[in-house]
């Protein structure tokens, strides 16, 4: 296992950069952020680089730069969670970027009980017809592909796919992570042949909180950067605030924290590509435990840094520690993660 990237993926980081700081600066960010929001030429372009359909430690490398930019773009929901579950001709769809898929399993009042929806399905001619409602789905507002678990008339488990969900939009601190709920009201789905429905949803659950892991990686590593930049430029008493060891000791922490995400997100990537099902579930749930206490922490202490300006809304470092944050609730807590963790030890 080798934790440094290929030439070819370098080239992918710097093309990846690159156009995200030409077509998606902090000024579109901040444009996306309240309004409401619409397939644009960012997510068009974004998709003609490549870059859905790859393996995940490729897809690690845009992940990463699309955290550290902030930008809102639907890439985990489709090309990781939706791409995940998806079949044959629905990746085609999905490759194009023209369609923008989401996975959309948890269900009100259920928490993450996955394994017994209370959406229902029946069936219709050739086809289906769900009802029901979902939460927590990523970017349903962008989203006309819907990966949607239900139960038939016999009591089995499914994935359908749908565009017939009615979305909107669910309260965030974080708008560059938009979450929404749907209603499915007779609406015309699709059945995939899956073989083993709760093993392929596990798998692609562990692939989106990583995911999620590695956007705050990013997230993380510039907010790290803008803090220190801070405390070289910001005088004290006459002096940089970074020659005082109170704040020195806050920027050792983040950098202990950037760095202890990084390894435990690339290993979890790895994992997931090539290690056992076992291994990779493991690696993704300790990932996950991690990244979901530290990073929100990690933000907070980089407003420390900052002062009374962070909170402001004129400053960019704020929008960070509001993707941090999300980090603490994306598909899970800490105390989920390592609870999971104790399960897999007794086990």
């Amino acid at each position: 296992m080798d934790f440094e990237f290929s030439p070819e993926q370098e080239m992918l980081r710097t093309s990846v950069r690159a156009f995200l700081a030409d077509k998606a600066p902090i000024s579109y960010v901040r444009e996306m952020y309240e309004n409401e929001r619409s397939r644009d030429v960012v997510w068009t372009e974004l998709a003609a680089l490549g870059v859905i359909g790859l393996d995940l430690v490729d897809a690690a490398v845009v992940l990463e730069e699309l955290g550290r930019a902030l930008c809102p773009a639907p890439y985990a929901s489709s090309a990781i969670g939706a791409w995940s579950l998806a079949d044959a001709s629905l990746r085609a769809d999905l490759e194009s970027g023209d369609t923008i898929g989401t996975v959309a399993v948890f269900e009100p009042d259920r928490r993450y009980e996955i394994a017994n929806p209370s959406t229902r399905a029946a069936r219709s001619g050739d086809g289906w017809v769900l009802d029901g409602a979902k939460c927590h789905v990523g970017d349903a507002d962008l989203a006309n592909m819907f990966l949607v678990t239900a139960v038939d008339d016999d009591g089995v488990v499914g994935i359908f796919s749908t565009a017939d969900a009615i979305a909107a939009d669910e309260t965030s601190v974080d708008g560059s992570r938009r979450m929404g709920s749907i209603e499915l009201r007779n609406a015309r789905a699709r059945r995939l042949d899956v073989d083993d429905v709760m093993t392929a949803l596990a798998r692609t659950l562990d692939r989106l909180g990583v995911a999620a892991v590695v956007d705050g990686v990013g997230a993380a590593q510039r907010a790290l950067e803008l803090a220190v930049e801070y405390a070289k430029e910001r005088e004290q008493f006459d002096k940089p605030i970074g020659s005082f060891q109170a704040v020195q000791h806050l920027c050792a922490d983040m950098l202990r924290t950037v760095e202890l995400g990084r390894a435990a997100a690339y290993y979890a990537c790895w994992a997931i590509d090539e290690a056992s099902p076992e291994e990779a579930h493991r690696a993704a749930t300790l990932a996950r435990a991690f990244a979901a206490e530290a990073f929100p922490q990690l933000g907070g202490t980089a407003i420390q840094v900052f002062g009374g300006i962070g909170f402001t809304w004129e400053h960019d470092i704020h929008l960070y520690y509001k993707r941090l944050l999300s980090q603490s609730v994306a598909l899970g807590t800490a105390n989920d993660y390592l609870a999971e963790l104790a399960r897999l030890a007794i086990d």
